[in-house]
């Protein structure tokens, strides 16, 4: 199940990408939403994490989007350090739920 990653922080979104791959997740990650909108369009992501950087408006369209797309799973992320620890710790369970699911 794919994984998109959208966050405004570039270097964070490389992090979580670098984690959720190392850890056999198929995961895209971008930091605009033009690019975020794009991917969902496909249709290919079963899961959407949202970063804590975005804009509550930003956030509010994306979970619509996301129902409209069918994405399983939206995840609210607020990233704290160690980045990789937050990952495996906050995420993979839940990512790993939805393709269950």
């Amino acid at each position: 199940m794919r994984t998109l990653v959208l966050g405004r922080t570039p270097a964070r979104v490389t992090a979580v990408l670098a984690t959720l791959r190392a850890d056999g997740f198929d995961a895209e990650g971008v930091s605009t939403d033009e690019e975020a909108r794009k991917l969902l369009e496909t249709g290919e992501f079963g899961v959407l994490i949202i970063g804590g950087g975005v804009g509550p408006d930003s956030r509010a369209a994306f979970k619509e989007l996301a129902r409209e797309y069918q994405v399983r799973r939206v995840i609210d992320g607020a990233l704290t350090e160690p980045f990789d620890a937050y990952v495996r710790r906050e995420f993979e369970p839940l990512i790993r739920e939805a393709a269950e699911g």
